[in-house]
């Protein structure tokens, strides 16, 4: 009987331990799993390329090639790729050079955004190329960031880089130029109609998208991300409302003057 009882007793225990071990396996596995996507996201990190100036072989990436060439023939040849082994010391010019020509490129949209305002009769209003295509082209940069990081799993920088670059741009990329200018001596006229109700909406809109996150549980969904587009399209709505003198605004000097 007490050989039995032994023999039960190391069962109970074996089919515990089973138990345990059972439970524990899903937590390993999930962690090796992790481990392995981290290990791939290194890999791909370090196989990415120099650039390549050889002409491509299919039809569509001969277009993106033919498109992207006055963008890409500058920069190859006068920003170090630090990509390349013999360059990699190089860096400090390359991100001196960035800037560079991203002020370069930020100039001449401007200025041809500005050109197509007076070819079609908007030379009046600048703030609605503002608002619709210097927008956009300011943007895009920021959209290329926060889709890489956000395909590396890192929302929270995603979010955070879009919010902390237009911080940037109130609160540096609009003093500085003013500063400068006024210290040379001239005069700074800023005169959009509707500006003060477009910084309103654009308030409303920031408080609704943050309930609208917290609804979604912060979580970024496919419904959360058409909310956002929908928000936007109704906002430039009313702003080329007001810019266009379609949607009077109610704080703006000449309804106050009438």
């Amino acid at each position: 009987v007490e050989e039995g009882s032994e023999d039960t007793g190391t069962d109970t225990s074996n089919n515990r331990s089973k138990t345990n071990n059972s439970k524990y396996t899903p937590i390993v596995e999930e962690t090796e799993e992790k481990r392995e996507e981290e290990e791939e996201d290194k890999e791909e990190e370090e196989k990415e390329e120099p650039l390549d100036l050889s002409w491509p072989d299919t039809w569509r990436a001969r277009l993106f090639y033919i498109v992207l060439a006055p963008i890409l023939f500058p920069l190859a040849f006068s920003t170090p790729d630090v990509r390349r082994a013999k360059w990699r010391m190089f860096f400090p010019i390359t991100f001196i050079m960035s800037i560079f020509w991203i002020a370069v490129f930020s100039y001449l949209m401007v200025w041809w955004t500005e050109t197509l305002g007076r070819s079609i009769s908007l030379g009046q209003k600048p703030e609605i190329m503002g608002l619709t295509l210097i927008a956009a082209g300011t943007s895009v940069p920021d959209l290329i960031t926060s889709v890489i990081v956000a395909r590396k799993g890192l929302g929270d920088m995603a979010v955070s880089s879009s919010l902390g670059s237009n911080l940037f741009d109130i609160c540096v990329g609009l003093p500085i130029p003013w500063m400068v200018a006024m210290a040379v001596g001239k005069t700074i006229r800023v005169d959009a109609d509707g500006m003060f109700c477009s910084v309103v909406m654009l308030f409303a809109m920031l408080m609704a998208i943050i309930c609208i996150i917290a609804i979604a549980k912060w979580q970024m969904t496919k419904i959360l991300g058409f909310s956002m587009f929908v928000g936007y399209f109704c906002y430039l709505a009313m702003a080329l409302s007001m810019g266009l003198d379609k949607i009077p605004c109610i704080f703006d000097n000449k309804e106050r003057a009438a």
